[in-house]
């Protein structure tokens, strides 16, 4: 409803930063897919989050397969983010 309505996903406040990291935290992975397919902003210190809540780094699924191939793809690749994944043991030969 928020997204049809044209709400700024990427507004910062409350307790949890941002809608993304606020579902990720809550483990709602369908928000999570919505969010990330509605470009939500996918920063280091999200994905940090993440990886501290213990986020499977080789789940599948979305546009570019997994988290590791989506950081790849990112419009000048994010360096900083593939390196949180590749230390998480993101697996770099996975199909997606």
């Amino acid at each position: 409803m928020l997204l049809e309505a044209q709400a700024d996903i990427n507004a910062q406040g409350g307790y949890y930063g941002n809608a993304l990291q606020a579902a990720a935290y809550g483990g709602n992975t369908e928000i999570v897919q919505m969010l990330l397919e509605a470009q939500a902003d996918l920063n280091a210190q999200g994905v940090q989050m993440l990886l501290e809540a213990q986020a499977e780094v080789n789940a599948q699924g979305g546009k570019y397969g997994n988290a590791l191939q989506a950081a790849c793809a990112a419009s000048k690749g994010n360096i900083e983010i593939v390196q949180m994944l590749l230390e998480a043991q993101a697996e770099v030969n996975a199909q997606g």
